[in-house]
């Protein structure tokens, strides 16, 4: 017969051993989910180091500052929850490179434009929240701006208007807009 003393030192170490448990299956977990939060794991995929070479060649990656900016600086946000939803939603490009919708350069510009489209519909919905990170209207000093970003700054404020309401194309090739009629969905 089990004693109440045996019982209650079993339901101790079980009760050890969940939340033991617990610790390692969260920790494990935030392993892997900053593990695919780097520029490498994004461009693993072929076509999507297309998209490397183009950033490759602009201020964001190359300057005279030595700050390189790489793919989860733009695309992911910093916050847990938003992050886990952003890479939940990214998982489409794996899934399309997988059943061959952008497996090859041509088929992935081929699906350009719809996919620039919904980046940055997601940057207009979420105030430009990663670019906001390093750049921030409220710490600009408009006057070492020439008068023509000076002027596109100040009216962007007036307008509440955000860094990609001007800036598409700031680390990567502007896509071609389809012609009518052409079925962009995939």
């Amino acid at each position: 017969m089990i004693t109440d003393e045996f019982q209650q030192s079993h339901k101790k170490w079980w009760i050890l051993g969940i939340f033991m448990g617990g610790i390692l299956v969260s920790s494990l977990f935030t392993i892997a989910v900053e593990m695919t939060n780097t520029t490498e794991f994004c461009t693993s995929c072929h076509t999507m180091t297309t998209n490397l070479e183009e950033l490759k060649t602009t201020a964001h990656y190359n300057n005279a500052a030595g700050v390189t900016v790489g793919c989860p600086d733009c695309h992911v946000p910093r916050a847990f929850g938003p992050k886990l939803w952003a890479k939940l939603i990214a998982s489409k490009d794996i899934y399309h490179e997988i059943v061959g919708t952008i497996d090859t350069r041509e088929k992935y510009n081929a699906n350009r434009w719809q996919m620039a489209n919904q980046v940055w519909e997601k940057m207009k919905a979420t105030q430009s929240r990663e670019c906001r990170h390093c750049h921030s209207f409220k710490h600009m000093d408009l006057s070492l701006q020439d008068r023509f970003a000076r002027k596109k700054h100040e009216r962007a404020v007036d307008r509440g208007e955000t860094c990609i309401d001007c800036h598409q194309g700031i680390a990567h090739e502007l896509p071609d807009e389809p012609d009518e009629g052409v079925n962009t969905s995939r």
